[in-house]
């Protein structure tokens, strides 16, 4: 019975933390897209460079590098490592890297 029983919650509990990180994704809307691009083309900033640092989604930036406002947007933006990415304030994460 025990064999049975700790796949069986192994599994569970995998499945849960799928869940868990399903809820934490965050959605950029086309919107707010466009908004952000049209915004950082016209409002350029220079590149920091972070030595070390693996830029992603999910991707936590330091607190040296400053994060600048975007109108009517609750994430900021910053270019890090020669690219433009969609920041989290509260986290300083990484949700989306801008083309």
């Amino acid at each position: 019975m025990k064999t049975t029983l700790i796949p069986a919650v192994a599994g569970l509990a995998l499945m849960a933390g799928i869940g868990i990180a399903a809820a934490d994704e965050v959605i950029v809307t086309p919107e707010q897209q466009t908004v952000v691009k049209e915004y950082v083309h016209k409002h350029p900033i220079a590149s920091v460079n972070v030595l070390g640092l693996e830029l992603g989604v999910g991707s936590t930036v330091p607190d040296t590098v400053e994060l600048q406002e975007v109108p009517d947007v609750k994430y900021r933006y910053a270019v890090v490592n020669d690219h433009t990415v969609l920041i989290d304030p509260g986290t300083r994460r990484v949700v989306q890297v801008i083309q």
